[in-house]
C-alpha cells in the first residue's frame, strides 16, 4: 500500500508541474534549436572551424598542446615560423593579434581567385569588434597569412 501511495504521489506531482507549465516553461526558455553546418571542403568552414577550436583552446585550462596541435594542423609551417617571430616581438597571441581572448567570432568569405581570403571579425568584451584577413591555400586548405590586411594588400 505504501508503495502505491507514492506511486499516486509521484503521479500526482508530475501532472500538477504539468498543469502548471513548469514542463513548457522550460522548454520555452531553452529557445528555437539551432544548427551549424560546414564542409571539410569548404575553405570558409574549415577557417571557422579552425578559430572556433583555437578560442576554445586559448580559453580552456590546460589548453596549450591543442593550440599547438591546431596551429600544426591548419597552418603551413612557413606561417607558424612566421608567426611565432611576430608573437615573440608583439609579446601577443599572432592567430588573435591580442593578449585577451574574444567572446565570439564570425568568418565571412571575401573571395580571390588563387586562393581563399575571409574576414574574422573577432567580438571582445563591451561589444568591441576587431578584424583580421585570412588567407587559406586551396589545395592543402593550409592557413599561410593572418593580418590586418590581406596577403595581396600586405
Amino acid at each position: 500500500m505504501n508503495t502505491t501511495k507514492a506511486t499516486r504521489r509521484s503521479t500526482l506531482a508530475v501532472g500538477l508541474a504539468l498543469a502548471l507549465g513548469l514542463g513548457i516553461t522550460a522548454q520555452a526558455s531553452a529557445g528555437a534549436p539551432r544548427s551549424v553546418s560546414g564542409k571539410p571542403s569548404d575553405n570558409i568552414t574549415r577557417i571557422a572551424d579552425f578559430y572556433g577550436a583555437y578560442i576554445d583552446a586559448v580559453t580552456d585550462e590546460g589548453g596549450g598542446d591543442l593550440q599547438d596541435a591546431l596551429r600544426a594542423h591548419y597552418l603551413t609551417p612557413a606561417f607558424q615560423k612566421e608567426l611565432t617571430a611576430w608573437e615573440d616581438k608583439e609579446h601577443a597571441d599572432g592567430v588573435l593579434r591580442a593578449q585577451n581572448v574574444p567572446l565570439a567570432w564570425k568568418v565571412t568569405d571575401n573571395g580571390t581567385a588563387d586562393h581563399t581570403e575571409a574576414v574574422v571579425t573577432l567580438t571582445w568584451s563591451a561589444g568591441q569588434t576587431s578584424t583580421l584577413v585570412v588567407d587559406m591555400t586551396r589545395g592543402s586548405h593550409k592557413i599561410f597569412h593572418i593580418g590586418t590586411k590581406g596577403i595581396a594588400g600586405k
